[in-house]
């Protein structure tokens, strides 16, 4: 096979992905994913809230009666599991809904931001970086006022995953480095970029930054190493056999 052709497939598996991104970014009106979602705000907005707040012993008490009444009506149901089908619909080329429940981006996950993504240029040179956007809140602050690293390094975890997957022979994180260059503050609109820049046989290359007001606060690069999908989906049922 030519080197043309090698760069054509390559092109074309990563156009697939693009679009099946783009098609799950752009898929909100599923009665499901709008269910999870308002669910994963309202808790979120009840953690944001509850970690510094001022109410009295008292009202905490009430409070905590409340989110008790919550707990014990969740526990009856059944648990199924998050990565209950994303490894079959990972293989098959689509990111599926395992992304909503993302500790990082799932927006029906209430411990997520959540970071939010979008693949600018479907089609064209865009397809190897990704843009992201988040804006962290109390639950997530490390200095004063501002996001703690360690959240820092999960969001660029998360963003260089997502472009690395771009490459149409996505994989896992075998290495992530991160250079902290300023505070980067909280409950502030912050923008995420992240790159595929090189591909070595079964190893994925990418390159990320965070931003606040156009001034970087910090960077990242990763390598990923492209696994066999069926692996994962092994895992998984054998996890569901415990």
């Amino acid at each position: 096979m030519s080197q043309d052709s090698d760069i054509e497939n390559e092109m074309m598996a990563r156009g697939l992905w693009a679009e099946k991104f783009v098609e799950f970014q752009s898929d909100r009106e599923n009665p499901r994913r709008v269910a999870f979602a308002r669910v994963g705000n309202a808790t979120r907005r009840v953690i944001d809230r509850l970690v510094a707040t001022m109410a009295t012993n008292e009202e905490l008490g009430s409070i905590a009666n409340e989110i008790e009444g919550v707990a014990t009506a969740l526990e009856r149901y059944p648990m199924g599991r998050t990565y209950e089908g994303f490894a079959e619909a990972a293989n098959a080329g689509s990111p599926g809904g395992f992304f909503d429940h993302s500790p990082v981006s799932g927006v029906a996950n209430p411990i997520a931001p959540p970071l939010q993504f979008e693949i600018p240029d479907v089609g064209g040179s865009g397809e190897r970086r990704i843009l992201g956007r988040a804006n962290f809140g109390s639950a997530y602050e490390g200095p004063p006022g501002c996001v703690h690293g360690g959240y820092l390094a999960a969001a660029f975890d998360e963003l260089l995953g997502r472009a690395q997957s771009l490459s149409g022979n996505p994989g896992m994180t075998a290495n992530l480095n991160i250079n902290y260059r300023k505070p980067t503050p909280l409950k502030c609109d912050l923008e995420f970029e992240g790159v595929l820049w090189k591909i070595d046989g079964r190893k994925v290359y990418t390159r990320g930054t965070c931003k606040y007001n156009g001034i970087v606060t910090a960077e990242a690069d990763a390598l990923f190493v492209s696994i066999n999908f069926e692996k994962l989906a092994e895992l998984a049922r054998l996890q569901r056999r415990l």
